[in-house]
Parts: C-alpha cells; sequence; structure tokens
C-alpha cells in the first residue's frame, strides 16, 4: 500500500511540475522549461507527453539531436502517440532530412487520419521530397561543375541598352532545358513532358528577364565609381538599408565577386596580427539581424584600421535582413581587407540557407544567380582565427580527437559544403559541455566538449583562450571551462522571442584581456524572422 501511495504521489507532483514547466515555455524560457520536464519526466517516465514537450523546447532550442532522442522515447512510451512522432519529423525537418521527416509524418497522418493540419504538412513534407529527388536527379557532379562567377562580367552591366552579363549563362540553361524537357518526352510522353515543360520555361522566363542587372537611370541608391569601394559608398548603402532601399544588383555582383577574389586566396586558420596598445572586436552571431549589427557599429564605431572587428560566422538566416548583413560585411572587408575579418559559420552552406530563409530572400532581394554566388563565397570563407598566437576564434568548437593542431586546421581544404563530420564538421558544429569529456551533440551534428578537452587543446597549442559563438546565451556570453573559453553571441532578442542580450568583446594588446560589452535590442521595420524560411518549416514556427 505505501508503494502505491508513494507512486501516486509521484504521479500527482509529475503534473504539477508540468504545468510548471508550460509556463516556462509560454514565457519563452526553453532552459527552465527543459529543467522542469527532466524532473517530471524523473517522478514519472512512462509519460509520453512529457518527453514529446521536453522534445518541442529542445527544438526552440535548436538541439534538434537531443529533440530527436526525447521525441523516439514518447513514441517507446506510447507507440501511438501522435505527437510524438510529429515532434521528431519537425526536429527532423530543421536539420534538412526531408526522408525521415516524411516518414514520421506519414504516421501522424496513420494514427490521425481526420486531422486537418496533419494532412497539411504531410502535403507539404512530400513536396520537400519531391523537390530534394528532382535536385538530385539533375544534379551535375562536382568535378563537372562551373562556376557561375565566370559567367558574370559586373563591369559590362549597364554599358549597352540591355546587358548581357547573363546571355551566356541564360542561353545555357535555355539550351539544357530543352534537352531535359525532349528527354522526359521520351520517358514520360507528350502530355506529361508539356505539363513539366509549361513549368521549367515558366521559371525560366521569370529567371530570364528578371536577372536584368543593368542600371536604370532613375535609380537613386549608392553607387561604386570605378572597382573601389569606398567609406561614402559603404555608408550610403547602409542608410540605404536602413531605409529598406535596395543596392542595385550590379553593385551586389561586383562586391561578392570582389569578395570571391579576396577569400580565396586566404588560408582556413588565418593569423591576426594586433600592436601593441592597439584593439581588437570579436562578434558572434548576427543571423540577418541588421538593425542591431548598426547598433553594434554605432556603440563601438564602424570597422576600419584602427578599429578592426572578426564576426564569427552565422551572418545570415532566421533575421529576415540577411542581404542587408551580408553585403554589408562583405562592402565593408572590400572597402579595408584589415579592417573587417569574417570565419565560417554552419549557416553559410546551402542545405541552411534552403530552409531558414537566406535563399528565399536572395531570390527576393536579389536573384537566382546570386544563391549560387553566395553560396560559393561560402565556402571560400577562413574556419578559424587566431588572435596574436594566444586567442583561438573559431565559431562552433573542438573536436572529437586529441592532438589537433593549428597546423592540421590550416590544411583543411574548406572549399566545399560543410561535411557530416571531421574536422571542419567539428569546427562549425561543436558545442561546450559543463563535464569533462566528450558526449553526443544536442544538435545531432558535431559534439559536445568538456574542460578537460579545451584545457589540453590550449596547451597542444601553446594559446590562452578559445573564443566561440554558436549558442544563443540570455546576457550576450557566458564563461565556461575555468575562464578558458568565452561563447559569444551578438543576436540580441533572438529571432524576436529569446529575449537574451548581445555581446561583442574587444580586447586590448598586448595582454589580450577580455571586455565583454552587452547590448540590448533594438526596433526594426514590422518584418518577422524566417520570413523568407522554407515554407514547411514556417509552418512548424
Amino acid at each position: 500500500m505505501p508503494i502505491m501511495e508513494n507512486e501516486s504521489s509521484n504521479v500527482s507532483r509529475a503534473e504539477e511540475i508540468k504545468i510548471q514547466a508550460n509556463d516556462a515555455f509560454k514565457a519563452h524560457k526553453y532552459g527552465q522549461a527543459i529543467d522542469l520536464y527532466t524532473q517530471a519526466i524523473e517522478l514519472n517516465s512512462q509519460n509520453a507527453v512529457y518527453w514529446a514537450n521536453r522534445a518541442f523546447a529542445h527544438t526552440k532550442l535548436e538541439e534538434y539531436g537531443s529533440a530527436i532522442q526525447d521525441a523516439t522515447k514518447a513514441i517507446e512510451v506510447d507507440p501511438r502517440y501522435s505527437k510524438g512522432y510529429y515532434r521528431r519529423g519537425a526536429a527532423f525537418l530543421a536539420m534538412g532530412k526531408f526522408k525521415e521527416a516524411l516518414k514520421d509524418f506519414q504516421q501522424v497522418k496513420k494514427i490521425s487520419p481526420n486531422d486537418p493540419d496533419a494532412t497539411k504538412k504531410l502535403k507539404e513534407c512530400e513536396k520537400a521530397v519531391m523537390k530534394l529527388k528532382f535536385e538530385e536527379a539533375i544534379s551535375v557532379p562536382e568535378s563537372e561543375r562551373h562556376s557561375v562567377a565566370d559567367s558574370i562580367d559586373y563591369h559590362s552591366i549597364g554599358t549597352s541598352p540591355r546587358s548581357s552579363s547573363f546571355m551566356p549563362t541564360q542561353v545555357g540553361i535555355a539550351a539544357v532545358a530543352v534537352a531535359f524537357v525532349a528527354a522526359l518526352a521520351m520517358i514520360l510522353g507528350a502530355a506529361a513532358a508539356t505539363k513539366v515543360a509549361a513549368v521549367v520555361f515558366v521559371v525560366l522566363g521569370t529567371w530570364w528577364w528578371g536577372g536584368s542587372a543593368e542600371v536604370e537611370p532613375q535609380y537613386s541608391g549608392a553607387k561604386i565609381e570605378g572597382d573601389v569601394v569606398t567609406l561614402d559608398f559603404v555608408k550610403k548603402m547602409m542608410d540605404d538599408f536602413k531605409n529598406q532601399k535596395c543596392l542595385h544588383k550590379r553593385y551586389a555582383f561586383q562586391i561578392v565577386l570582389q569578395m570571391r577574389e579576396m577569400l580565396q586566396v586566404q588560408p582556413s586558420l588565418v593569423d591576426i596580427k594586433v600592436p601593441n596598445g592597439s584593439h581588437f572586436t570579436v562578434c558572434g552571431d548576427v543571423h540577418g539581424q541588421f538593425y542591431d549589427l548598426l547598433n553594434i557599429f554605432e556603440l563601438n564605431g564602424l570597422p576600419s584600421e584602427e578599429n578592426p572587428y572578426l564576426f564569427n560566422g552565422d551572418f545570415v538566416d532566421r533575421g529576415s535582413f540577411s542581404v542587408e548583413v551580408i553585403l554589408t560585411l562583405f562592402a565593408l572587408k572590400c572597402m579595408c581587407p584589415s579592417a573587417i575579418y569574417l570565419a565560417r559559420g554552419n549557416h553559410e552552406s546551402k542545405s541552411m540557407n534552403k530552409i531558414y530563409g537566406f535563399e528565399g530572400e536572395v531570390k527576393s532581394k536579389l536573384s537566382e544567380a546570386f544563391v549560387e554566388l553566395f553560396a560559393e563565397v561560402f565556402c571560400y570563407l577562413p574556419l578559424a582565427h587566431v588572435i596574436n598566437q594566444k586567442v583561438f576564434v573559431v565559431h562552433g568548437g573542438l573536436f572529437s580527437v586529441d592532438g589537433v593542431k593549428l597546423s592540421d586546421i590550416k590544411a583543411i581544404d574548406r572549399f566545399c559544403e560543410p561535411p557530416e563530420e571531421g574536422l571542419m564538421c567539428e569546427l562549425l558544429w561543436s558545442d561546450p559541455q559543463p563535464f569533462p569529456g566528450r558526449g553526443p551533440s544536442k544538435r545531432g551534428v558535431g559534439l559536445c566538449f568538456g574542460a578537460d578537452v579545451t584545457k589540453n587543446f590550449l596547451q597542444d597549442n601553446n594559446l590562452d583562450l578559445i573564443v566561440r559563438s554558436h549558442e544563443v546565451k540570455d546576457e550576450g556570453y557566458e564563461i565556461e571551462h575555468d575562464g578558458k573559453l568565452i561563447t559569444v553571441f551578438s543576436a540580441p532578442n533572438y529571432c524576436d522571442q529569446m529575449g537574451n542580450k548581445g555581446a561583442y568583446i574587444r580586447f586590448e594588446a598586448p595582454d589580450l584581456k577580455p571586455n565583454i560589452v552587452t547590448f540590448a535590442a533594438v526596433p526594426h521595420p514590422d518584418i518577422k524572422p524566417m520570413a523568407y524560411a522554407n515554407n514547411f518549416l514556417r509552418m512548424f514556427q
């Protein structure tokens, strides 16, 4: 009898804690919600709702690996609980694993055949998988691909009544489209091929006629005179962006192509030298929050040779002003290469940009051609930086193996999309953990590493400190691993809902003692985060 009473008490107490956890979730306190759901699970692990709710909270913190684990546990506890499949499918989707997500949403539909929401999401998932299969079918082998930059000459844009810079590309694509439709006719028959042809040529025509980058006489925005990006141009461009005006494609091409040339010759690990008496600023994720980027420059000054910056990856996605952010950072780099350094983050990749908004935003504000161009230039971004041979700066974190030297990082062939394992993947994706050793990633990619891993890496490479980004922090930063690792995150009130501060770090040479400055979010025009994101993903926001 006492055992049954104790079990009943645990069940009742678990329900009380679940209600507290739900309240924390509604207040966007997702970390606190996870802790409370964990307490409820410890009291009653056979309630699938607790596991599924904790999975949802992990998803909000972008801990998709943990979300998948919890949702799977919910399914094990109750195989008929549709929310378990729903939460796991959403996490798979957020990781770009559409085929795995499709299986889960098919199961949701099977369990709840009359649920209109389940039907809608299943259809969207099926579309995403079909699109993925189509892209795989028409993809060109890596060895046969040509740079989109080879077909763009920004010098010729606007020099004739109709710009000719796109013509080689357009003619080539038209020829491929014709051949593709002809092949479909042989395989599927004329009727089916005709339907596909209509779609193909509408898309092609839109791109063809919408891709012109001629500078119209009435254009009054920022202009680059000749080949030199000046401070006056950058200030005018930033002011135009602030007032929601667009930069002409001709100048956008020039900025991105000049960045391509500049980044191609940089090593994967860049050494930065800060003279004695000088300072250097490191910023974390910006994630398309252009107005908060302007605020950083208002607080800390514009980048210059005397006021240099390092932006540590994840410039784009989620925030709906990613085009403005990336063109501003690239233009500043073109203006003065030693004024600003840029590192690659996990969101500087095709798979992330396709899901989290940058690809859609680029198509909306610029053109299809820029999607491929940005994807290529992102592959040229360095993976890490070292300041005065003492401070190691990387977007994600450390490695699954011991003994990695700076020379190993410098030797990485980075000119590719991020792999799913290995040094490059771990530099972009890994996170610190509060206990020693290594553990599985909360995100489902990379790993978690402890203070002992940090200490050994620093000792092996004669370094003093690691600065990384990649994680939202309530105060904009967090100091961990016995003071040897700092996380800095520069997107305040992330996604307009997290309520966090932003931060940046100023280092003064020669001692390089970190001075952390925090700041709050500033207002921005009423365009919500994820406005350009994958339609399917927006359904889960």
